[in-house]
Order: C-alpha cells, then sequence, then structure tokens
C-alpha cells in the first residue's frame, strides 16, 4: 500500500508540473540592428498562440472586379502594388482572430518575375513590406525569406506572402 501511495503521489506531482503551462509564454525576436528591414529570427516559447496564414494573392486593384474580369497585369498592378494587396489581406486575416501585424514572426514570399522587365523586382516587393513594417503603427518586423519563382496559381499573380503569427495566450 505503502508503494501505491508513493506511487499516486509522485504521478499526481508529475501530471500537475506537466500540465501548467507556462505562466509567460513569450515570443522574441532577434535582429542584429534595429535598422534592418528583417529580423535575424525569432523564438516562440511553448504556451504561445500561433497562427498559419496560408499564401496570399493580391486582389484586383478595382475592387468591383472578380478574378475572372482580370485580363492582364495592369488590372493587378505591380509587384509594389501586390505586396501592399497581399499584405492589408494578411492584415485583415489577422485582425479577424485577434493578432496584429507586429505578433508576426515569419513570412515567406514567392515572387515570379515582373513581365515587363523578365527580371525579379525585389526593390518593389521591399517598398510595400515596408508599408507595414518599421513604422509607427508597427515598429516591428519579422524573419522573412523571399523566393524566386517562375510563376505563381494566376497568370497575373507577382507576389504570394505565407506567415506565422504567435502571442502570448
Amino acid at each position: 500500500m505503502k508503494t501505491l501511495n508513493h506511487f499516486l503521489i509522485a504521478s499526481a506531482l508529475t501530471a500537475a508540473l506537466l500540465g501548467a503551462a507556462p505562466a509567460s509564454a513569450q515570443v522574441t525576436k532577434y535582429e542584429t540592428s534595429a535598422k534592418a528591414r528583417i529580423l535575424d529570427g525569432a523564438e516562440v516559447k511553448a504556451g504561445t498562440d500561433l497562427f498559419f496564414l496560408s499564401g496570399q494573392v493580391a486582389s484586383p486593384i478595382d475592387p468591383k472586379k472578380t478574378f475572372a474580369d482580370v485580363k492582364s497585369f495592369d488590372d493587378m498592378g505591380d509587384t509594389r502594388t501586390q505586396t501592399i494587396s497581399v499584405l492589408s489581406k494578411i492584415k485583415t486575416l489577422l485582425e479577424s482572430k485577434g493578432y496584429t501585424m507586429a505578433d508576426l514572426v515569419k513570412l515567406t514570399l514567392f515572387i515570379a518575375p515582373d513581365p515587363k522587365t523578365g527580371k525579379l523586382d525585389f526593390d518593389g516587393a521591399n517598398a510595400g513590406f515596408l508599408q507595414f513594417f518599421r513604422t509607427a503603427d508597427n515598429p516591428s518586423t519579422v524573419a522573412r525569406s523571399a523566393f524566386q519563382v517562375a510563376a505563381l496559381a494566376g497568370p497575373y499573380f507577382l507576389i504570394e506572402i505565407e506567415g506565422i503569427a504567435a502571442k502570448k495566450k
């Protein structure tokens, strides 16, 4: 009986310790330079809420148009314009789930070449990016990767962005 009591007490203590969520779940963003566009990385501790965002693409410039109405890149805009559209969609999606742009810890950008130049417009993507990060509203930034791709799902998309947001519970 004594062994059973020791086992039950040890089991209860172990369960209590394992079941306790950290009281101060946190996200730590690491940056070498406060002037850098992106972070070196981000650490997300256990007990933190995570939100994984699927890849988002731009909407037509004219809000009255549907994707079926899009007939050219002029309907969608250049890389900068599309980046702003995508990040606006991400901001709205985050806010609908109780997150902010400052909660983003990782973004992955897939960028197709601009048909006007045949080259990746990384400067355009960065110009759009800087309208959402390192601003008065959001002095933070994110860890980020960018990939040049041959094409995206639709014929007039120049950028797709997916992300991960994290916040304290």
